[in-house]
């Protein structure tokens, strides 16, 4: 059974926007999740499951908050749910020598460096092409859906 719309609505402000869902959760813990880059789909793993590396890469984090780090529509249905950063997300340049490509991107809450527990993950589209002195760049246009 899929969460109803309110449950989905209500998680996603818990998780991303540090709101309680009364009597079930209260807001207590990080206030921030932090986003990777993949260079394949991550789903069903971790975050650190087909992360990126390159020298200067790392995790970005973004507050859990809906005045300053999400959006989502509040006419949610329980077959599409899809949230977006309101501000870029921005990560270091690469400065090293070397191409791949990154297809995809995830949301998690337990830590900038290690595989860390992954909330969701999108496709990003168009892909991104990374070369040496290429920033890349999840945009406000990015998101990712949950079905």
């Amino acid at each position: 059974m899929a969460f109803s719309s309110t449950m989905q609505y209500d998680v996603l402000n818990l998780v991303l926007g540090g709101k309680p869902i009364t009597n079930v959760a209260a807001t207590a813990g990080s206030s921030v999740v932090w986003c990777a880059l993949h260079t394949a789909d991550p789903a069903g793993g971790t975050m650190g499951t087909n992360e990126t590396t390159w020298a200067a890469y790392a995790r970005v984090s973004v507050d859990r908050s809906t005045a300053v780090g999400w959006t989502w529509s509040t006419a949610i249905s329980s077959a599409n749910c899809s949230f977006s950063p309101l501000a870029a997300i921005t990560f270091p340049q690469q400065t090293t020598a070397g191409t791949q490509t990154l297809t995809h991107w995830s949301i998690g809450i337990t830590s900038a460096t290690t595989a860390g527990m992954m909330i969701a993950a999108g496709t990003i589209t168009p892909n991104i092409t990374m070369n040496q002195n290429v920033t890349p760049q999840i945009t406000t246009g990015s998101s990712i859906s949950l079905s």
